[in-house]
């Protein structure tokens, strides 16, 4: 089912269906196909005015009450509501039922977005939703199935990637069509909306098979290694700047979600940020509690100076740009003094009267 922003506007007139479900084997591309559709039923509007969000890491949170309240409330202060429910595959059928009969007499500018998750989702509520036409399959299938997946993504991405360009992309790929998406919006970054992108601008975002794998410089940052993250980093000179910058963002920016969330184990990580692997899950949930959120955020404002520097702001080589984002990075994840040593007790500066230490 695809669906285009005229016809989910139901306040203008038009029918869409009242709800949705996003379903699919891979969290990934459920959790992107759920936000671009929510995006879409939002239309102009801001999300935080229009959207209410209802289940966290696990699933287990989500109460029917407060869901069928937001399902049978008239939209306040915009004309329109969202209720997303998440984890829909650990629903109870008894729960399903009271959604399914919000949706039967739906209210005019409400809609309900329900993602699968694990687990499978109760029967009623997806005869209730494919009854309206809104299912969303993200199933990227195989053979002829998957290639059309592919060219169709490609065709409404972000930039134009000629044939050569895309038979190297997929190759590259393979079975993790996941990454598809942050290895365009990363091409969109770098080259613009709309840009053409060939084989030659493709490969710095791929990197070539064995240099470095991305883990070693995330792992080498997070250990306060500065010399391994040094390594690393020299090792990722074939890829572009900006792939690199993206690397690490993701890194930390999976920090910043979890920071707050409420979320303990790395299962639940890895539910809440999609990842596949409660292995790198386990690492972003150990390494942010580590930091604490004074140092996680400042880690992401160094990024944010980091990209506008590869931009031209700094006039800095972007090679020196990065040695000098990924050594402070290092330097975070350094306790400011030994443990069990107070600041206090820190030998004298020596360094000249007047000083100033850098950052």
């Amino acid at each position: 089912m695809t669906a285009r922003r005229g016809e989910l506007d139901r306040g203008a007139g038009t029918t869409a269906p009242a709800g949705y479900l996003v379903r699919g084997e891979d969290a990934s591309l459920v959790g992107q196909q759920g936000h671009d559709l929510v995006r879409l039923l939002a239309g102009d509007h801001d999300l935080s005015m229009v959207v209410e969000e209802f289940g966290g890491p696990g699933g287990d949170d989500v109460d029917i009450g407060l869901v069928v309240d937001a399902l049978t409330t008239p939209p306040f202060l915009a004309d329109r509501r969202i209720v997303v429910v998440r984890d829909a595959g650990k629903m109870a059928a008894a729960d399903a039922k009271r959604i399914v009969a919000c949706l039967d007499e739906p209210l005019p500018g409400v809609f309900l977005v329900v993602l699968s998750g694990g687990g499978t989702v109760p029967v009623a509520l997806v005869r209730a939703i494919e009854r309206a036409g809104g299912i969303v399959d993200t199933a990227v299938g195989s053979g002829r199935a998957r290639t059309e997946w592919f060219r169709d993504r490609l065709q409404h991405g972000p930039v134009r990637v000629d044939a050569r360009a895309a038979a190297r992309l997929g190759e590259h790929l393979g079975e993790d069509m996941s990454r598809l998406r942050g290895l365009l919006d990363m091409l969109a970054a770098a080259y613009g909306d709309g840009a053409a992108i060939d084989l030659e601008r493709l490969e710095p975002f791929l990197g070539e098979a064995g240099t470095v794998a991305p883990w070693d410089l995330t792992d080498a940052v997070d250990a306060g290694d500065t010399a391994g993250a040094m390594e690393a980093l020299k090792r990722m000179s074939d890829r572009h700047p900006l792939a690199v910058l993206s690397l690490l963002h993701r890194h930390y920016q999976s920090m910043l979600r979890l920071d707050g969330s409420g979320v303990n184990t790395a299962e639940d990580a890895a539910a809440y940020l999609g990842m596949r692997s409660v292995f790198p899950a386990r690492k972003v949930l150990e390494q942010g509690k580590r930091l604490g959120p004074q140092r996680v955020g400042r880690a992401v404002t160094l990024l944010a100076e980091a990209d506008l520097d590869l931009r031209g702001l700094s006039g800095l080589p972007d090679t020196v740009v990065l040695e000098v984002l990924v050594g402070r990075l290092s330097r975070l994840a350094v306790p400011r003094h030994p443990p069990g040593r107070p600041a206090s007790s820190r030998p004298s500066a020596t360094r000249p009267s007047g000083a100033r230490r850098r950052s």
